[in-house]
């Protein structure tokens, strides 16, 4: 089973910088590998967000799960705009 997503999620995100090669391979932290399951490889899904990256284990729903259990969260779709309206007023 995958950890659970949720508003916490944030708080307790590790952020590291990692290099690219030339071929746009990376490897992700064994650390990373062993909590995802991903230690004989596997699929990821990839959302291009336009100055960022979301990367998160494909299968068990992956990104759409993800993303559909954040807006859920958030009180559904209106519930989401409001939200970023109140935090980001630029993008309402």
């Amino acid at each position: 089973m995958y950890p659970p997503c949720g508003a916490g999620i944030v708080a307790e995100m590790e952020i590291t910088e990692f290099r690219v090669s030339d071929r746009g391979q990376m490897a992700l932290p064994a650390e990373a590998r062993h909590r995802w399951r991903l230690d004989e490889g596997g699929s990821v899904e990839i959302a291009d967000l336009g100055d960022a990256l979301l990367i998160v284990p494909a299968g068990r729903g992956g990104l759409r799960a993800l993303v559909g259990r954040a807006v859920d969260e958030a009180g559904g779709y209106a519930g989401l705009a409001s939200a970023v309206a109140a935090d980001e007023p630029d993008l309402a």
